[in-house]
C-alpha cells in the first residue's frame, strides 16, 4: 500500500471566506510516521454516550505526525500566512445570542484548579473563559510563551488545526485514525482502553 498524497493550499474561515495561503515546506515527512492500516474496535460502549456502540471499523495506513504542533511551529504559520485563531476573535453576536455582553470579547477556556473536591460533571468548577487567552498567552495576557517554544500549541480550534494543516501540505487525521492510532498505542502499552488488529 502507497503512502497517501497530502496537499492543500486553503482553508475555510468562520466567516465563509476562503482564505489562500502558499503550503510551506513543513510537510517533509521527516518528524512524520507511517502507521500501517488494520481493523480495530472503534467507540466504547463504557464512556460517552457519543461514542457508543463500540464497533468493527477499518483504516488504511496513513502519516502521522510524531509529535504534537510547537508554538514555535504554530508561530511560523502565523508569520507567514496572518492567520487570526478563533480564540483572538470576538465571538460573533449571532452565534451566541444569550451571551453575556462582556464574555463577547476574545479568549478562551482556561484550567483552574479547585481549591476543593468538585463533581466531575460540572465543567465550569474546572474551566473558566478568560478574555484574552489565546495560543500566544496560554493563561491569559498577563501570560506569555516565554521559554515555551517546544511545548504543544494550546488555544487552538478545529478550524485552527485545519489552516495549520493546510498550509503544512498536511491533514488532521479522521477520528478512525486516531482512535486505531491510540488503540495500538494502548495495546502496545499493556492496557485495555481498546483493541486493535494490525493488517
Amino acid at each position: 500500500m502507497s503512502a497517501p498524497v497530502i496537499s492543500a493550499s486553503h482553508t475555510v474561515g468562520a466567516d465563509g471566506s476562503t482564505v489562500a495561503f502558499p503550503v510551506s515546506d513543513v510537510g517533509q515527512r521527516g518528524t512524520m510516521i507511517w502507521i500501517p492500516g488494520g481493523d480495530f474496535l472503534m467507540g466504547s460502549n463504557s464512556f460517552y454516550r457519543e461514542e457508543r456502540p463500540a464497533r468493527p471499523a477499518v483504516v488504511d495506513g496513513f502519516w502521522m505526525d510524531k509529535y504534537p504542533v510547537t508554538n514555535a511551529e504554530f508561530a511560523g504559520f502565523v508569520a507567514a500566512t496572518g492567520y487570526v485563531t478563533y480564540s483572538e476573535r470576538a465571538p460573533s453576536r449571532d452565534m451566541y445570542p444569550d451571551a453575556d455582553p462582556a464574555l463577547l470579547v476574545p479568549g478562551s477556556l482556561v484550567f483552574k484548579k479547585p481549591d476543593r473536591p468538585v463533581s466531575l460533571r460540572d465543567s465550569l468548577a474546572w474551566w473558566e473563559y478568560r478574555p484574552g487567552a489565546n495560543w500566544r498567552h496560554p493563561e491569559g495576557p498577563h501570560s506569555s510563551l516565554a521559554g515555551r517554544d517546544r511545548h504543544p500549541v494550546v488555544h487552538v480550534s478545529y478550524e485552527d488545526a485545519l489552516a495549520y494543516a493546510a498550509w503544512a501540505g498536511k491533514e488532521l487525521p479522521t477520528e478512525a485514525e486516531w482512535e486505531f492510532r491510540r488503540a495500538r498505542r494502548t495495546r502496545r502499552q499493556g492496557l485495555s482502553l481498546g483493541r486493535c488488529r494490525q493488517s
